[in-house]
């Protein structure tokens, strides 16, 4: 049986993101299903141009956990709500993220043996 883990990100800060894709990486090593659920407020890490400004003191590049988590299945989704109110496109994310609405997260993410929040 394959576990899954959900990780709710509520922020878009290096404190946010970077506890959130080292676990999702750790998962997806570990053969876990990874949903990466990112609400609006945590949606401004995903455009393209700003992913790359954020740097952890100390830290791995963001960018490369972020390819890392997508290279081993991990799905990425924003919150759909979140583009009018970051008034964006879709083609302003980063590869590979996914709009859902909360019903559809809430949907897939049952049945999680994991769910963290961050």
């Amino acid at each position: 049986m394959t576990r899954k883990t959900v990780i709710s990100v509520n922020g878009s800060e290096a404190h946010n993101l970077y506890p959130a894709f080292v676990i999702a990486s750790s998962s997806a090593a570990l053969g876990d299903e990874v949903i990466m659920w990112f609400t609006p407020r945590a949606g401004p890490a995903l455009l393209r141009w700003e992913l790359e400004k954020i740097k952890g003191v100390g830290m791995d590049d963001l960018i490369e956990l972020v390819k890392g988590v997508q290279a081993l299945g991990g799905k990425l989704y924003l919150c759909s709500a979140a583009m009018d109110i970051l008034g964006c496109e879709e083609e302003d994310l980063w590869d590979g993220v996914e709009l859902k609405g909360s019903t559809t997260f809430v949907s897939e993410a049952h049945g999680a043996t994991l769910s963290l929040s961050f």
